[in-house]
């Protein structure tokens, strides 16, 4: 991600755009100078900027699992770390004096318009104010005039309401930079009064907005696109209820359509769906973890198993972590040399484009039988969009462009996986057990559809167990006439793309080898 922000700033400024700016230094007076007296403005220009700045933040779920709330750590998290990223004093005074940018009327590229408002209150507070200094210090001074004590008082009175609009402005914004966020949402999670707060979600609520808010004028005033990617870990140590919590919490910040948040969510299904079986936001999802999990998340990458090389990759790397041993790393990075490899990047990368336009052409073509087993859920039409790329981009990655299958058939392959997880599953585990078995053949040349045929009684067998994963898979009889007909895959194509296959929760395939391990005990 970082890569692709470099690469995108360059593509900016190549294109001739003006040079991103940051509120620290000389900027932070500049940005300070806009939020008290312009209104930012969201124009066509803006639209169209493609450099983008990615706000990083880390969220260990096991480092709040004490608490009593454990969304509310994510809120606070997320609230501390832009506070820290952009300074307390423009967030303080965006609280006070900010507004949230709109849209262009028309092609106008102008970004900021002048708050003629405030201006015109801020000019009239003043001149009240020095008119009320100056009738107090004729008041004073002049002889003659000092014996009239009413003069003195309206001078007082007009200097003191003026001059207490300005003061209590200041001390609006002294108390936000004071009182972070973060301490607003603890101190009501700590009122003894939080269990019957009713207003208590509309208040956190309210403070996100402001955050969103104010992420949309700092992406105006530093001309580039700003996104909180926020990644969010051991949550499987967790307990049920407080995962089921974060979950809440993730939908409460993205409900927003334009709220500038990702999130990253690494956790293993197996563990976290029976946690969320065990609550009670299952309620009208038929008690399926599985299915809540596929409408939470918009991008499935499910990691294949490691291979040889990533074994010896993942010792390394733990053999570094290791101070006796950091020399290494030091040696390592003495020994780096970026020569040719940018020129072969780029090769790559421009081959990976067109075969994904050639998969996505297959998709959307009408008359090609592919498009006939797209899901009606936008959803999944969007997992396996996202997905699709990631695949031949692995494919390429392994193989190069002389040794893959086409991009038609990885991308039927993604939507097989997408569409039948559970039999497509039970197929792959069923291969897996023959090849291991010393009693069988080969079976690389068999199809997948035979393959499921000679085995799909002992998957009838064990419905009970595996109830929630079967109540994934679409049509029946469309499955046989994907595998039988349309895209008769056998198992070495199988073998092929097992390797790269993100969109397939492998932990299903893990508890059928389970299953079928002890029925034929």
């Amino acid at each position: 991600m970082r890569e692709e922000m470099a690469q995108r700033e360059a593509a900016e400024l190549l294109r001739g755009q003006r040079k991103p700016r940051s509120p620290h230094g000389w900027g932070l007076l500049v940005a300070l100078w806009l939020l008290a007296f312009y209104e930012p403005v969201v124009t066509e220009g803006h639209l169209r900027r493609k450099n983008l700045e990615f706000i990083f933040i880390r969220f260990s779920a096991w480092e709040f699992a004490g608490c009593d709330k454990l969304w509310a750590g994510l809120v606070t998290t997320l609230c501390q770390h832009i506070r820290q990223h952009f300074g307390a004093l423009p967030l303080s005074v965006f609280h006070v004096l900010g507004s949230r940018p709109r849209f262009a009327s028309g092609f106008s590229q102008r970004e900021w318009i002048l708050k003629k408002g405030t201006c015109l209150r801020l000019w009239g507070l003043l001149l009240v104010l020095a008119v009320g200094i100056a009738i107090l210090l004729v008041a004073l001074l002049v002889p003659g005039i000092k014996e009239h004590h009413a003069l003195k008082v309206v001078g007082s009175a007009v200097a003191s309401l003026s001059g207490s609009s300005l003061v209590l402005g200041a001390l609006s914004i002294l108390k936000n930079f004071v009182v972070s966020e973060k301490k607003k949402i603890e101190r009501l999670t700590n009122s003894e009064r939080f269990a019957g707060q009713l207003g208590f979600m509309s208040k956190v609520r309210g403070e996100v907005e402001v955050l969103v808010d104010f992420l949309a004028f700092m992406e105006v005033f530093e001309r580039r696109r700003l996104r909180v990617v926020m990644e969010i870990t051991s949550l499987d140590l967790c307990y049920p209820e407080k995962v089921a919590g974060v979950f809440n919490a993730m939908a409460t910040l993205l409900s927003d359509a334009n709220a500038p948040f990702i999130f990253l969510l690494a956790v293993d299904p197996s563990v976290i769906v029976p946690c969320l079986e065990q609550t009670g936001c299952m309620k009208g999802l038929a008690d399926n973890g599985y299915l809540y999990l596929n409408r939470a998340v918009s991008l499935p990458f499910s990691i294949p198993e490691m291979g040889a090389r990533s074994r010896l990759r993942s010792v390394e790397a733990a053999i570094q972590t290791r101070e006796d041993l950091m020399y290494r790393i030091i040696a390592g990075n003495v020994a780096k040399t970026r020569g040719a490899a940018a020129g072969g990047r780029g090769d790559a990368d421009s081959e990976a484009v067109a075969w994904i336009h050639e998969a996505f052409r297959c998709l959307h073509d009408g008359s090609d039988v592919l498009s006939r087993y797209l899901p009606d859920n936008g959803a999944n039409v969007r997992r396996i969009v996202n997905t699709i790329p990631i695949t031949l981009r692995l494919l390429l990655h392994r193989a190069g462009a002389a040794g893959i299958p086409s991009p038609r058939l990885a991308a039927a392959w993604v939507v097989l996986a997408d569409r039948w997880p559970c039999r497509l599953s039970w197929t792959l585990q069923c291969l897996e057990d023959a090849g291991q078995s010393a009693a069988t053949s080969d079976p690389s040349g068999k199809s997948l559809w035979s393959i499921f045929q000679e085995n799909v009684g002992e998957l009838s067998a064990l419905r009970q167990p595996l109830g929630n994963v079967l109540s994934l898979d679409g049509d029946p009889e469309l499955f046989q006439t994907f595998l039988a007909r349309d895209f008769p895959f056998n198992a070495g194509d199988a073998r092929e793309f097992l390797g790269v296959t993100v969109n397939l929760d492998h932990s299903i395939r893990n508890k059928m080898g389970q299953l079928r391990g002890l029925d034929r005990l």
